[in-house]
């Protein structure tokens, strides 16, 4: 016969062979705060995928001013201008509206992604709040 000298803890159970410490109310967590904590798994999924897409827009950014400091100083008429997989000879002049008209494409997706990163940042952070309302440290929603 064992005798079990731990004091009775109702925050906490056994479980096969590890503890469990149980939340306080974490047995009453309802349909609304299921549902809010996967829609801050989502969004949270969807920061990362966005903050990705930024890092990768700003590189093309990048080479973009890039080839445009390089059309500036180049001395030739023409230039190779890469469309899709291949390259089209084209005057210096046209190859620099083309590169403003991509520098202006991306640029408009990076903003189109930063307000949609700054949205989604908002609704983690009243999710959030909610969630720690109710559930305060039992509940760890960091990104």
């Amino acid at each position: 016969h064992e005798v079990n000298a731990e004091p009775q803890n109702p925050s906490r159970r056994r479980d096969g062979e590890r503890d469990v410490i149980m939340a306080g109310n974490a047995d009453e967590v309802s349909w609304d705060d299921q549902q809010n904590i996967c829609a801050f798994g989502r969004l949270n999924t969807r920061l990362h995928e966005v903050n990705a897409e930024l890092k990768a827009k700003s590189k093309i950014v990048e080479d973009l001013d890039e080839a445009s400091n390089e059309l500036i100083i180049a001395d030739d008429d023409t230039v190779r201008f890469s469309v899709g997989e291949t390259f089209v000879t084209v005057d210096n002049d046209d190859a620099e509206t083309m590169l403003q008209a991509q520098i202006t494409e991306v640029g408009a997706e990076v903003s189109a992604l930063e307000k949609e990163k700054k949205d989604i940042t908002s609704a983690m952070a009243e999710l959030k709040e909610k969630l720690y309302k109710k559930f305060g440290n039992n509940i760890n929603l960091e990104e």
